[in-house]
């Protein structure tokens, strides 16, 4: 039987990125891993596509320690040279770099809020912000919320975390329901 429902525009056609927006894409997280591990991918997909991240997440997941944070803040130079060598994640050594520094930072946020969620959702008072945007042409790529929260991410350590880059992460952990109206998935979040 075929699936006729209508979906965001943006994942029509691929099965990876459908199965993305249908179970994950929007989905309020409140899980320090599920976090840390949308901020690797996110500020790995910078300049980059985002279907060519969820192509290699499984090898981001294998190299960065099933994306546990206290494990990645522990990497040293000898990983970075592992990991710059290595096909399955995108070679990027500023990326790389940036990702164990993310760690670092990550567990400080932890510390002194006791966990990343909480830092985060209070930044929308633990509610979602739910959009009405009727075509994709309509979706911001950043708000003057991600352009706050970015400018606090750089000042707490993190980086490869513009404001473009933290308005994908905020979609896809469900702080912003940025669904169309149209897709079934807008009213499946609200």
């Amino acid at each position: 039987m075929c699936d006729v429902r209508t979906r965001c525009g943006w994942c029509t056609s691929d099965d990876l990125y459908i199965a993305y927006h249908d179970r994950e894409w929007g989905v309020p997280v409140h899980d320090d891993k599920k976090l840390f591990e949308f901020l690797v991918l996110e500020s790995a997909q910078a300049g980059l596509s985002w279907r060519t991240i969820l192509g290699k997440r499984s090898g981001y997941r294998r190299l960065f320690a099933d994306f546990d944070p206290q494990a990645v803040a522990r990497f040293g130079d000898a990983d970075l040279e592992r990991l710059v060598l290595d096909p399955a994640i995108v070679r990027n050594r500023a990326k790389i770099k940036a990702t164990v520094q993310n760690a670092r930072a990550f567990l400080q946020v932890q510390e002194r809020h006791g966990s990343f969620a909480k830092w985060q959702w209070d930044w929308v008072d633990g509610r979602p912000l739910v959009n009405h945007w009727h075509s994709l042409k309509d979706l911001p790529a950043s708000t003057d919320l991600s352009d706050r929260m970015a400018k606090e991410l750089k000042k707490l350590g993190f980086s490869f975390l513009g404001s473009t880059v933290v308005y994908a992460h905020l979609q896809a952990t469900g702080v912003v329901n940025d669904h169309l109206v149209s897709c079934f998935r807008h009213r499946e979040l609200v």
